[in-house]
């Protein structure tokens, strides 16, 4: 695994923990390894340490920002896309351990399984270091370089755009999926916005909610645009 230790720029002093960090439960059930013989008791640290990293960070980055903003922005950074990216980023994928019907169905692609390996190898470099500054190093290199990405993609463009339209009364916004492509594992969405049954704007998204979200923002651009 010494490629995956390149990409992380740290060295484990005990190898078994980010092997067991990249452990599924389904390749640890088909060998009978017990519960903790999977990554799943580090996913739940891991998730910990990413949350109070990413936490402390924005908390002395935006010192003005309400705590409704921060909240938002602490999830879209932490969120299952986010870190499918980073573990696309290390190639983390091809190290995990799998059960046959997993590796058979894909899961090595799988987001969800990706991600949790992610948050499980943070708790491993945070329990082998036996200090937060190596998965906070990790952390801010991976994921916190994209903070800008993430304060656009936190922003409520729905909110905004109803904001929008109410000010002139009896105004109907409606949402309405158009189309869908791309295997199960990474589905990609396309959701229009209507405006009194008009077409007036279109996004996509990996998921239903971030394509509406896309479409509104088109919408609102196209609304405020003087052409229009």
């Amino acid at each position: 695994m010494k490629p995956l230790e390149e990409k992380l720029g740290y060295q484990f002093r005990n190898p078994r923990l980010l092997e067991n960090a990249l452990t599924h439960s389904s390749y640890a059930n088909e060998h009978h390894m017990g519960a903790a013989g999977s990554n799943e008791r580090l996913e739940f640290l891991g998730d910990s340490v990413l949350g109070m990293v990413v936490a402390d960070d924005l908390f002395h980055r935006f010192p003005t920002l309400p705590e409704g903003d921060l909240t938002r922005l602490r999830a879209q950074l932490v969120c299952e896309g986010s870190l499918a990216r980073v573990a696309r980023q290390l190639n983390l994928g091809s190290y995990l351990r799998l059960g046959r019907g997993e590796a058979g169905c894909g899961g090595s692609h799988r987001p969800s399984i990706i991600a949790d390996a992610v948050e499980a190898v943070l708790a491993a470099v945070y329990l082998d270091s036996g200090s937060i500054e190596q998965p906070r190093r990790i952390i801010r290199h991976f994921i916190l370089e994209h903070i800008e990405e993430a304060r656009e993609a936190s922003r409520d463009h729905k909110t905004a755009l109803q904001e929008l339209v109410q000010r002139k009364s009896g105004q109907v916004l409606s949402y309405h999926l158009v189309g869908e492509s791309g295997p199960d594992h990474n589905k990609s969405f396309q959701m229009e916005v209507r405006l009194n049954g008009a077409a007036i704007g279109v996004g996509s998204g990996r998921s239903k909610k971030e394509a509406e979200q896309m479409a509104a923002k088109a919408a609102i651009a196209r609304i405020r645009s003087p052409k229009e």
